[in-house]
């Protein structure tokens, strides 16, 4: 087989790979990753592993060609200018984003070119937005007492309203045991 044959055949085993990884992903973010040294790239791709999230470097020709026919098929071309890092998401996007702020913080070269979540292209502010909301279980929480508080607010209505009445009926039962005591005192 020739050079240029293995080679067309790795090109077409990555641009495979990243479009499986796509396929999986509940989100894709972009990052440009110049400057970063490769004890740095193994602690971002380490971190990132930890909360659910999978990094990988291509270049942009592989990554337009994966993206060709999915979801992303255009959306991320905005991105793809200079060193291109794939951040894809399989668990909690908040989490992700926050880890790779955190990273950015302690290496400043990484940078976000922005996303794909859900159909929807996301531009590096709106990333960091996502990185700002509370996890995935606090939101469902949020939402849920949201739901419920109407309902233990008509609890609490409904269970005043009986305690009043059993109030009232005790009221009414001391009333007459006591006018049976006169009753029979003055008998």
């Amino acid at each position: 087989m020739s050079q240029v044959r293995r080679g067309v055949a790795r090109k077409a085993v990555v641009v495979q790979r990243i479009g499986e990884r796509m396929g999986r992903s509940r989100a894709v973010i972009l990052t440009d990753f110049r400057g970063l040294n490769v004890a740095a790239m193994t602690r971002l791709r380490r971190r990132l592993r930890e909360t659910g999230a999978e990094y990988m470097v291509a270049k942009n020709t592989l990554i337009r060609r994966a993206a060709q026919g999915m979801a992303a098929d255009g959306a991320l071309a905005g991105f793809l200018e200079g060193p291109t890092g794939l951040c894809f998401v399989y668990e909690d996007p908040t989490a992700v984003v926050k880890a790779l702020a955190d990273f950015a913080r302690e290496f400043p070269n990484l940078k976000v070119k922005g996303g794909w979540m859900a159909g929807r292209v996301l531009g590096p502010q709106e990333v960091e937005l996502l990185g700002q909301l509370p996890p995935r279980e606090v939101l469902l929480a949020r939402v849920l007492g949201g739901l419920q508080a109407p309902i233990f607010g008509l609890v609490w209505v409904l269970q005043g309203t009986v305690r009043q009445l059993v109030q009232v009926l005790d009221a009414i039962r001391a009333k007459k045991a006591a006018g049976q005591e006169g009753g029979q005192a003055a008998a």
